[in-house]
């Protein structure tokens, strides 16, 4: 691992008063650190803090801090490994239970050139961190937090290229519905604006997404999860606007895969649960868990989905007729 991250101070301390670090540490810090600083500046900080102090519940405080920077953070792997050997275990202390739910992309920029993101929740055991996780070749990875208001729960799905020149991301900050946001930034969302409620009662608890959207000719495809009774979850498909994702023309009123006999037993039963899917030879893959306990594939006529979706927009423009 590498720590060789320029910090921002706005942003650093921004994502530390929402990390639940003792406010009045926080404010002595910042005012000893410059508009940028690197981590062995805020370490020496830090230890001249603490060697004033006698609390060691606040001295924890102050090593709050050093973890945050923990958050930022790159690292490589041997040039001889194969891929099936890279594993990425979690480093911060704020993702000491878990990184789960990596959402990767196949991101195209404007100049044509690919780079490689995930989204992923980092998690302590009591605060939910999202991160980015980017990388060009699967051996050298740069990991950050997000910030800002739409930075917040799970969820977070980055789309595969830029929309009218701004970055944009389906997220569910509020923890039942989706929400579209536009940034200039990969790594502050702000305005987060309502995308999709759950509106069938296979989803009435919440409605989420299973990983980036995919460019189709017809539109924006998105695979979602709907929590319904016995938080039992499925897959749903919906469709959005190419030129305006905040326009969705399409959504399959019944799920798309739901768990069946030999699928709802396991560590967390009765779920079904993906993080990402591929257009392939005319087939929508979509790799998905089962009851957290192992994983399996499902496939459907990509053809075929998509004409669906079209359909229930006019079905539910001629019942809005009607």
């Amino acid at each position: 691992m590498v720590r060789n991250a320029i910090y921002n101070r706005k942003l650093f301390f921004e994502r530390a008063s929402d990390s639940k670090i003792n406010q009045e540490i926080l404010d002595e810090v910042y005012a000893k650190l410059g508009d940028k600083f690197d981590y062995s500046v805020l370490r020496t900080v830090i230890l001249e803090a603490q060697s004033h102090q006698q609390n060691s519940n606040m001295k924890i405080e102050y090593d709050k801090v050093l973890w945050l920077s923990d958050t930022y953070h790159e690292f490589s792997f041997s040039r001889d490994t194969d891929i099936s050997d890279r594993v990425i275990f979690p480093i911060s202390e704020f993702e000491r239970k878990g990184i789960e739910d990596a959402r990767f992309v196949k991101f195209v920029n404007e100049d044509e050139s690919i780079i490689y993101y995930a989204t992923y929740t980092a998690f302590d055991g009591r605060l939910i961190m999202p991160k980015l996780l980017q990388t060009t070749d699967f051996y050298d990875f740069k990991v950050s937090p997000l910030h800002g208001i739409g930075a917040q729960n799970k969820n977070l799905a980055l789309f595969p290229r830029k929309i009218n020149g701004r970055y944009a991301m389906i997220s569910r900050i509020d923890g039942f519905n989706n929400y579209l946001m536009y940034s200039d930034k990969l790594t502050v969302w702000d305005n987060p604006v309502l995308l999709q409620q759950p509106s069938s009662p296979w989803e009435f608890v919440q409605i989420g997404n299973c990983g980036s959207p995919i460019e189709t000719e017809a539109g924006w495809l998105i695979i979602t999860h709907g929590v319904g009774m016995m938080r039992r979850y499925c897959l749903g498909a919906s469709l959005l606007d190419l030129d305006d994702p905040s326009k969705e023309i399409g959504r399959l009123a019944e799920p798309l895969v739901i768990p069946n006999n030999d699928e709802r037993e396991g560590y967390v039963p009765n779920v079904l649960y993906s993080c990402g899917s591929i257009i392939h030879n005319g087939a929508l893959i979509i790799p998905y868990g089962l009851s957290d306990y192992c994983s399996s594939f499902a496939t459907v006529d990509i053809d075929l989905l998509l004409s669906k979706l079209l359909a229930s927009k006019v079905d539910e423009e001629q019942s809005m007729t009607l």
